[in-house]
């Protein structure tokens, strides 16, 4: 007897067991199986009609400045690497310029016993015009006295100019930048000798800071709505994350035909800083030509099954599938042409099954 009652007991208290945690489950169920239902209403907003294409990052013309020596000598100073940052002016390499030195004091010194020369001659010839003056001396004395003052004149111009050109020969020994930029590539190394009798060696490649401009390749059938000035957006692989600014500077005047379609080149100068692209980089590139009025929805509200666009509105309390004619894309809206009205309200969260109607 005790032992059937102790059955019934166990069997009982594993009943309200079970019943307390189907009770649990249930609640538990339900929290989770009730998300919150959101809705837009569409609505009229400004957009941008937008032209999309690809690009490559390139050096403008121009942008690439190689950096020589117009003097032969032993290169005593390189002061750069590749990679470094350089302002105009800076000192690039010195040319060992002691031979030069050595020329320009000869000069000078050339040009001092000139000058005496010349106020010599100017003394006597002075002194035979005041002869000529009192008659004391032939009128030809007179006359070579001033061809010899000319002669120191002339010999004396000419070693000035001798200096002059050793002076500029000295200058040439040190090599500055010029242009501000990157250092692109070093081609020599102090204690090189370099040779400057045939061509200018190269020493450095200079990049400018602003070197870099942006390429697109635009369709025929977008062409006509892009114009200069228009604002450019547009992000490369290398950092999807990032969006570069910039605007239209040129539009080619002739088309590429590439796999039989007919492009035109757009030159996009860059606004953004461009210290993280590098040349050959490709960018997707979203040119914004102009903005007008239209109908949107949250972009999270359309959704896709093959080539159908669709959207579920609210009806009598009720979902309804939708079927919606899209156009442009801005800011995380979407312009939708057919199948909506506005202040319809579209569910955007939680989407039912692409199969369901309501």
């Amino acid at each position: 007897m005790k032992s059937g009652t102790s059955v019934a007991v166990f069997a009982a208290a594993i009943a309200v067991a079970a019943g307390v945690y189907w009770s649990w489950v249930q609640v538990a169920g339900d929290d989770v199986a009730a998300p919150t239902t959101t809705f837009a209403a569409a609505e009229r907003r400004t957009i941008a009609s937008t032209v999309l294409a690809t690009g490559v990052v390139q050096l403008r013309v121009g942008a690439e400045v190689r950096v020589g020596s117009q003097l032969s000598g032993i290169v005593e100073e390189l002061n750069v690497t590749v990679g470094s940052k350089i302002e105009r002016g800076d000192v690039i390499a010195r040319i060992d310029s002691r031979g030069l030195q050595a020329q320009l004091a000869q000069a000078r010194a050339q040009v001092s016993v000139l000058e005496q020369e010349v106020q010599r001659a100017e003394v006597e010839l002075a002194r035979a015009q005041q002869l000529d003056i009192e008659q004391l001396v032939a009128r030809t004395d007179v006359e070579d006295r001033s061809l010899d003052l000319a002669d120191a004149r002339a010999r004396l111009e000419k070693a000035r100019r001798d200096a002059a050109v050793v002076e500029t020969d000295l200058a040439y020994a040190v090599i500055r930048a010029p242009i501000s930029g990157t250092i692109a590539s070093v081609s020599t190394r102090r204690g090189e000798t370099v040779t400057a009798s045939f061509s200018t060696p190269t020493f450095v490649t200079i990049i400018d800071g602003d070197a870099l401009e942006l390429v697109a390749m635009v369709d025929e059938t977008d062409i006509g709505n892009v114009n200069v000035a228009n604002p450019v957006v547009f992000t490369v692989e290398a950092y999807p994350s990032l969006e570069f600014e910039g605007h239209v500077k040129q539009v080619a005047p002739k088309g590429s035909i590439i796999s039989g379609v007919v492009n035109y080149q757009v030159m996009i100068e860059m606004d953004s800083p461009t210290d993280v692209l590098k040349p050959d980089m490709t960018a997707n590139v979203s040119v914004r030509t102009s903005e007008r009025e239209a109908l949107v929805l949250p972009t999270r509200a359309v959704q896709r099954d093959g080539f159908e666009r669709f959207v579920y509105v609210e009806q009598d309390g009720e979902l309804a599938r939708r079927s919606v004619v899209v156009g442009t894309r801005d800011a995380g809206f979407t312009e939708i042409r057919q199948g909506i009205s506005l202040g319809d309200r579209v569910l955007i969260e939680p989407q039912p099954g692409a199969g369901d109607s309501g």
